[in-house]
Formats: C-alpha cells, structure tokens, sequence
C-alpha cells in the first residue's frame, strides 16, 4: 500500500486497532467522545493537520498553513485551539521577536492519525468498487436527494 500517505508503523497500529472487538455495551461517555471525534475529523481540517504534523513533525505556524491547502488563517487557528484543547497537538511559543510558534503531534494526536489510517487503507482497496457503483447509479437516471 505505497499509495498511503502513512509510514509502516501506523498502518500497524491501524490494523491492530480494526482488530479490536467493540465492547457489548457502550459507555455514554465514549460514544459522545467518539461522535465528536468523528464530526471534528469530518470537518477535512483536522486529518488534514494530522497528515501534515505526522509526515513533517514540528512545523511553525506558517509552514503548517502553507502545506494545508486551502485553509484561512482563522480556520487553521481555530482547528489547531480545538486540537490543542483535545491534547492532539502541542503548541511551543518561543520569546521572540518576531513571536515564533510551533506546533508538533502528540501521542494521542498520532494514535488518533492510526485510528482513522484505516479509512485510507478501506478507501484504497474500495476506489474501484465505489467508482463502479457510482457509475452505475449515475447510469440509472436516479439522483441523490438532499
């Protein structure tokens, strides 16, 4: 899977993870955890940071916004405040001047990065399958209500 923007250890972790049995019964507290997880990462913003934080490591404020295509100042600030305060990422201010940040990954930010990995691996070995019944409905004549 050279395809994936992901080094062999996440995609390790990433298996280990789908391996996983859920349990039984959820805790309210996770599946509330895990539905905000999800609609954060959906918003393309946040796995975008992660994909860049885990393929460059540190990078200051201004390099993070060049590599994120297409993100506002204020989108990359408000993401990286709301990764910030789930302890995804780190946020070093050095005293100078002009005033320098960096951000890095942390653990649990890179382990989330592993955790949605598996998306990529699913999307990956499904593109033709998806792409075929795509075209296939759009061949129907039906369309997708809104």
């Amino acid at each position: 899977m050279t395809g994936l923007p992901f080094d062999e250890r996440t995609l390790r972790e990433a298996r280990r993870i789908a391996q996983r049995t859920p349990p039984a019964e959820t805790d309210p507290k996770v599946e509330a955890l895990v539905t905000e997880l999800i609609g954060r990462v959906a918003d393309k913003w946040t796995m975008l940071i992660l994909e860049v934080l885990h393929q460059h490591g540190e990078l200051r404020f201004t390099q993070l916004a060049r590599q994120v295509e297409g993100i506002s100042q204020k989108m990359l600030t408000q993401t990286l405040r709301q990764m910030e305060r789930d302890g995804m990422v780190t946020r070093t201010v050095h005293p100078v001047i002009p005033p320098r940040v960096d951000y890095r990954l942390t653990e649990l930010g890179a382990s989330l990065g592993a955790a949605f990995c598996g998306v990529w691996i699913w999307a990956e070995e499904n593109l033709d399958k998806v792409e075929a019944a795509r075209r296939a409905f759009d061949a129907s004549g039906a369309t997708v209500r809104r």
